[in-house]
């Protein structure tokens, strides 16, 4: 298992570029199921998830062509059904959160699917519930063998229909909706997520000849055709991996230029962050954070306590309340952070209170952060990252901190982000990956 040796207190000074944004990807790479043409992805990025969804496509059947880094073409036109049923084709999707979202293009387009219930991250209940009501909306079957662990989804020829998601998941909306874009008649789907990933998703369908209506909003209106075409995408910037930038200059930085983050897409992020008190400028579509000695949180006008909180899009994402929590803790002044969506995400804040950050877990859901101000640096600490947020932050932690630490388990953040410790190493980090 690798792991990190951070030496802490080392300045950042530079430019760096964001990545491709992994949950578009992951979107994206299922939808080249739904055609036997040729589509080719660029700007892909190179991190495990991503690579495992590559590979999983690839064990179906779907021939890859890589053309250059990030560059590469999918065609869907040998796959082999039967190997859905295989053991190894499940335990691939056991280990992987973004193989659920096979479930739509197979049964759309192939009118059978077999899934293990997936992996992921640790922070707590991800229900399937929004996926598989959806899709049986539109007229499949589902049946689940609780011995082996797997469901299996069937389905003749899926019909358009009308449908209240019980919540605007991201990835229950992105399977939906590529199912339903091969359903037959009209799909209404209300209380649709409308993150920049499934806006590019949807794109990326129209691009190949699907009907979608009212994209970038909760209602979106699908009018079903009977077979799509081969397109090109680029996926956009990863604007976590912008945020995860924007809170490591804050801490650590003395002048970072982030380069062409898509500011357009990033929605709320950068508000939130000014809301901490940390200085950036938008230069065309780069973000620079210049060097502070001090940044104080805001108040509410009526002066009572800052609160951060996630919400669905055009809110604030639930993957940045990890990066935010850490940047409070150098910060003037208090805040309330408050983790809606998962139980578990929050956990990893004993190893802060560790390194001497200021920090009351109220519940699981709720932690209030007293800044320091940069009065105190936090101190060198040897930690497990939990999932790919918690890990980010422990490294920004370990960055900002005196004395040498250690993240094990880095395999998860390997899962979001690429090449890291390169990246960071080229503005002034000095981190080691040891096995």
């Amino acid at each position: 298992m690798s792991a990190f040796i951070i030496e802490g207190g080392r300045p950042l000074k530079g430019e760096i570029t964001p990545q491709g944004a992994k949950n578009e990807a992951l979107q994206v790479l299922c939808a080249t199921l739904l055609t036997k043409e040729p589509i080719r992805i660029s700007n892909l990025p190179d991190i495990a998830d991503v690579n495992n969804q590559i590979q999983l496509l690839q064990d179906v059947g779907v021939r890859v062509t890589r053309h250059g880094h990030g560059d590469m073409t999918f065609q869907a036109d040998c796959v082999d059904i039967s190997y859905l049923q295989s053991d190894e084709f499940l335990e691939r999707c056991s280990r992987l959160r973004g193989s659920v979202m096979l479930v739509g293009p197979l049964v759309a387009r192939f009118g059978h699917a077999m899934v293990s219930k997936p992996g992921g991250d640790k922070i707590g209940r991800r229900r399937l519930d929004t996926h598989f009501l959806g899709i049986q909306k539109l007229g499949a079957e589902f049946s689940y063998n609780e011995e082996r662990g797997i469901f299996n989804i069937k389905a003749d020829r899926l019909q358009g229909a009308y449908m209240l998601l019980d919540e605007a998941s991201v990835t229950g909306t992105a399977n939906i909706v590529m199912a339903a874009v091969l359903a037959e008649g009209t799909t209404t789907i209300y209380n649709a997520a409308c993150e920049p990933y499934l806006q590019q998703l949807c794109k990326m369908l129209c691009g190949m000849g699907a009907m979608i209506e009212g994209i970038g909003s909760n209602l979106l209106t699908i009018t079903g055709v009977k077979s799509l075409k081969g397109t090109s995408h680029t996926i956009l910037p990863d604007m976590i991996e912008v945020g995860s930038f924007i809170g490591m200059a804050a801490m650590c930085g003395e002048g970072v230029l982030i380069r062409n983050v898509s500011y357009d897409q990033l929605g709320i992020i950068p508000t939130v962050f000014q809301r901490l008190g940390v200085q950036l400028e938008r230069r065309g579509d780069d973000i620079y954070i210049p060097k502070q000695e001090h940044y104080e949180i805001e108040s509410f006008l009526d002066g009572s306590i800052m609160t951060i909180a996630d919400a669905p899009w055009p809110g604030l994402t639930p993957d940045l309340l990890s990066i935010l929590l850490i940047v409070a803790t150098q910060a003037k002044g208090s805040v309330l952070i408050h983790q809606k969506m998962f139980e578990s995400r929050l956990f990893f804040v004993d190893k802060l209170i560790d390194m001497g950050a200021q920090i009351i877990l109220c519940d699981p859901h709720r932690a209030v952060v007293i800044g320091h101000d940069k009065r105190f640096q936090l101190k060198a600490a040897r930690m497990t990252s939990p999932d790919i947020r918690a890990g980010i932050s422990m490294l920004i932690a370990a960055m900002s901190a005196s004395g040498t630490s250690r993240i094990d388990n880095i395999g998860q953040i390997d899962r979001g982000y690429e090449n890291i410790e390169e990246r960071l190493n080229r503005l002034g980090a000095n981190i080691t990956r040891v096995e």
